[in-house]
């Protein structure tokens, strides 16, 4: 058969198109056996193609554009183009394309989000009960056009200028074919020997009529006259103009974790996530945002509550199985003690985790005892293990040598701290004495996978997405630092600058990433990170895209953000610093600034006692740190406060550990790596954060001050921006390209310039928080000026609820109450419901695709269900690393299912504010 392309595009000089596809004589995917198109007057591109016999279903093709000077290419957007046979088709084939180059708004409608959730295809009334198209033997034309947003009610139509496209009669339009969504089709048999105009339809499949027809002027397709064989053109159109305004939703978030009902056992568990969709169904909620659900079991304790310390990236916490729906044990006193720990558990108004934990392993094991043999037989565990094999079996083995050795640090299971896959093998080798320890994580994953992906398919199946939420970094105990340490920084730790969540920045303590080693691979291991995420969520959040631009890298020795340094950056090289009128003088900028009169400052009573235990005076009124206590990991190991300690005491090493910390950081700037420069060391420096703080910068004089303000301005807010600018389009692509999942960034705190420009570029949703304009120059941000490619929302899991913020500052919400909500007089000392809805209301009406507040914020519109306890609403304290995440939703979702008046009262609000079509 012979298949001709035909593609208009306007190249540059020395450019040339080609197409690439699924088939040999395609080059199998392979650019570099493309097959070169050729030039034709007008502008356009043809390729014409003999194949030796006809794919049984097509194949796939793609185009792109290859720069014949230097050799680089550029493939078209939104996927793969699909050329689909069927038996009665003709042996010669004209496929007339156009250059893909969707907007940024369509490629976000073409995610898994609207093609997997939204839009409900698989609920669509049926293309016979719709009035199709009849079917033509042999059609001489098909009209093709992607367009996702098209909901369960409705199809597309097309209609035009032929008698075979209805005479532009409404009422013979013809109806195309969704079977391959969002793809629609229409196979014709057109008459028209000349210019055929037609437009594309909405057409609702109940009443049998166009609702909508799209925008602009009419299409235009010019016929073949007369061919010399029967062919069939294949047109295929871009982007149908949307009549109208563009699509909104509303969502909800929470942490799985928080979620209560009657069947739990004291913590949130996946089955709830059926409930909350179905409640989000009732309040016309398009969305379920929540945080991690990776295992983070490190230590056996509470400290492993905090969601972003994941031990693996791929394993699920078993924190999150319900008991009954992985089985049942036969034991009747077993049955009673569990009932009888449920109610112990589910009456407590947070989450214990250690109890709940120590609860659920009990029953893992004793189930697992219970159900070996048939679990090891099921060809569904099987299947399962097989397919996850890869991460599954280091994480289960990794799981074993953490408890047999009592700690998840590697370093300490001497022959294990590098494993080799021999030694993997060995231990999950069946038939060993330990091998249940091994395999009963299996069982464990095994049953997390059925119940989230039940979760998962239970909310596409009622048109609600499910949110992830991706964190930035890894844990530092984890399988994946224990397998490939080689893909990060282990003697470096991840954190924030300072901000409005932490006046010191913050230490996550992660290890950074070593970018360049994964970009060998092609960022392999982010990719299947995110394919596995894909089985379960059609969006996520990446939490602190900012990390993909630069990150905040903290030497292994900090605590505190206050030592760190933008990674990569460009540091300072002392001449350079020399250019701009800095003679660098090393001790006062970058040795500890200690004077007499600061340390009653920072010490008082303690002063003396601090000067003889940690301090060296090398000159009158000068001190240097002794050293013992010259970083502050080292002050951190030496001054810990027993648990038993009296108040004074846990006082006394506060406020001296506190003091300490401030030494170590009283330096104006930070040694830095930078190219080698003969060997000779302390070459590249750059300016500590927030050093305008400091004893040592104050204390300079004037001049001195200015300049070294001039080079703080320049380091912080203009030398990298383009630099960071080529980081992020290097890696953020390859991320949002292994799947097709919706991604939205949480882009707070200290944004360079250029980040908001390539997300818009890329199509990646930003993070609008009224309390933190992106606009420095503003107080509050107002929901009517963020872009449509945002979330809009009130608070954040890291920040105060929107009733706790009304109360945190009395002048701030004075202001917010005039200037924003527009009402005089004085503001309610709280947040009282009729506050709260016009707050949630004006977020409604933002023009932002995505609307997403905290359940704590929704249900503050009400005053007889929302919490009595305002400030046991909130999630995390950013600023305490030591935070015990324990937020437990007051209400069972049943009984908010329960809530009419209530529930009536959110979708009304959604109806209003145009978010709950589709």
């Amino acid at each position: 058969m012979k298949i001709t392309f035909q593609i208009d595009y306007r190249t540059q000089w020395g450019q040339r198109l080609y197409v690439c596809g699924s088939l040999p004589e395609l080059g199998n995917w392979d650019p570099s056996r493309a097959l070169a198109m050729n030039f034709q007057p007008g502008g356009g591109w043809e390729l014409a193609l003999n194949l030796p016999e006809r794919s049984a279903s097509g194949f796939q093709y793609r185009y792109l554009v290859r720069d014949e000077g230097n050799g680089s290419i550029g493939w078209e957007k939104d996927g793969n183009r699909a050329l689909l046979f069927s038996p009665a088709l003709p042996a010669e084939i004209t496929a007339r394309d156009r250059w893909r180059a969707p907007g940024v708004e369509e490629q976000a409608w073409s995610t898994a989000a609207f093609t997997g959730a939204l839009m409900r295809p698989w609920a669509r009334t049926s293309d016979g009960n719709a009035n199709p198209a009849p079917a033509i033997n042999p059609p001489t034309h098909r009209f093709q056009i992607r367009v996702p947003l098209v909901d369960a009610g409705h199809h597309l139509c097309l209609i035009g200028s032929d008698p075979a496209l209805g005479n532009w009669d409404e009422q013979r339009a013809v109806v195309m074919d969704g079977r391959h969504y969002p793809l629609w089709q229409a196979d014709v048999r057109l008459t028209n020997p000349e210019v055929v105009r037609y437009k594309y339809a909405l057409y609702d499949a109940q009443a049998r009529k166009i609702t909508a027809w799209e925008n602009g002027d009419d299409r235009t397709f010019w016929l073949n006259p007369n061919p010399d064989q029967p062919s069939l053109h294949i047109q295929t159109d871009e982007q149908f103009r949307f009549p109208g305004n563009k699509w909104k939703g509303a969502g909800v978030a929470i942490p799985v974790f928080s979620l209560r009902s009657e069947r739990g056992m004291g913590v949130g568990e996946f089955p709830d996530l059926k409930g909350l969709v179905d409640w989000s169904v009732r309040t016309g909620l398009k969305l379920i945002q929540i945080l991690p659900i990776n295992d983070t079991v490190a230590t056996h304790t509470w400290q492993d509550s905090y969601p972003y310390a994941a031990i693996s990236v791929f394993a699920l916490h078993p924190l999150y199985l319900n008991l009954e729906a992985m089985g049942t044990l036969k034991g009747q006193q077993d049955g009673a003690f569990y009932r009888e720990q449920r109610a112990l558990l589910n009456g407590k108004d947070f989450v214990d985790y250690e109890a709940v934990m120590k609860v659920k392993w009990r029953y893992f094991q004793q189930l697992y005892d219970q159900e070996r043999e048939a679990l090891l037989a099921d060809p569904a565990f099987g299947a399962f293990l097989e397919k996850n094999r890869n991460w599954l079996l280091p994480y289960a083995v990794f799981s074993y040598l953490r408890d047999h050795h009592g700690t998840s640090e590697f370093a300490r299971w001497g022959p294990y701290a590098r494993p080799t896959p021999a030694q993997l093998a060995a231990i999950a080798a069946p038939g060993t004495a330990h091998y249940d320890q091994v395999a009963i994580h299996y069982f464990i994953q095994f049953h997390l996978d059925r119940q989230l992906g039940e979760a998962s398919q239970y909310a596409r199946q009622h048109g609600v997405v499910l949110k992830g939420d991706i964190p930035i970094g890894i844990y530092r105990h984890s399988v994946d630092a224990w397998l490939t340490p080689e893909l990060f920084h282990m003697d470096r730790q991840a954190g924030a600058p300072p901000d409005d969540f932490s006046a010191t920045g913050q230490n996550w303590r992660f290890p950074t990433y070593n970018w360049e080693r994964m970009a060998e691979d092609g960022y392999a291991w982010w990719q299947a990170r995110l394919r596995q995420m894909a089985a379960y969520f059609d969006a996520y959040r990446i939490d602190h895209i900012l990390g993909f631009f630069r990150i905040w890298e903290i030497p292994y020795e900090g605590v505190d953000g206050l030592l760190g340094h933008f990674s990569p950056d460009l540091p300072y090289h002392r001449n350079e610093l020399a250019e701009r009128g800095i003679w660098f003088d090393y001790e006062r900028f970058c040795e500890p600034y200690i004077r007499a009169h600061l340390l009653w400052d920072l010490f008082g009573k303690y002063r003396d006692e601090v000067v003889a235990a940690y301090l060296t005076e090398y000159q009158p009124d000068q001190f240097r740190l002794k050293p013992s206590v010259r970083t502050q990991r080292q002050v951190e190991e030496l001054l810990t406060t027993p648990p038993d300690a009296p108040p004074e005491l846990m006082t006394k090493i506060q406020r001296i550990r506190a003091g300490l910390f401030h030494l170590i950081g009283e330096v104006l700037f930070l040694e830095a790596d930078g190219p080698s420069d003969n060997g000779r060391a302390a070459q590249f420096f750059n300016p500590r954060i927030a050093f305008q703080d400091t004893y040592s910068y104050r204390e300079l004089d004037g001049g001195v001050r200015q300049k070294l303000n001039d080079v703080y301005v320049d380091y912080f807010y203009r030398r990298h921006e383009q630099f960071w600018r080529e980081k992020g389009l290097v890696k953020l692509p390859v991320i949002k390209d292994a799947t097709n999942m919706l991604v939205c960034g949480e882009d707070l705190g200290m944004v360079p310039d250029v980040v908001p420009g390539v997300m818009q570029e890329l199509g990646l949703l930003s993070l609008y928080l009224q309390r933190m304009p992106k606009n420095p120059n503003v107080e509050f941000g107002h929901p009517s000026d963020a872009p449509y490619l945002s979330v809009c929302t009130t608070s954040s899991h890291d920040t105060s609820t929107l009733r706790g913020w009304w109360e945190e500052d009395r002048n701030q919400t004075q202001r917010y109450y005039q200037q924003i909500l527009g009402h005089p007089g004085e503001a309610p000392l709280h947040c009282e419901p009729g506050i709260a809805r016009e707050i949630i209301a004006q977020h409604l009406r933002s023009p932002a695709m995505w609307t997403i507040l905290p359940i704590q914020d929704w249900l503050a519109t009400d005053g007889t269900l929302r919490r009595t306890a305002i400030h046991d609403e909130r999630i995390n304290v950013p600023a305490n690393p030591q935070h015990f995440w324990k937020y437990r939703f007051h209400l069972n979702v049943e009984e908010l299912l329960q809530r009419e008046e209530f529930n009536g009262s959110l979708l009304e609000l959604n109806t209003q504010a145009g978010r709950t079509a589709g």
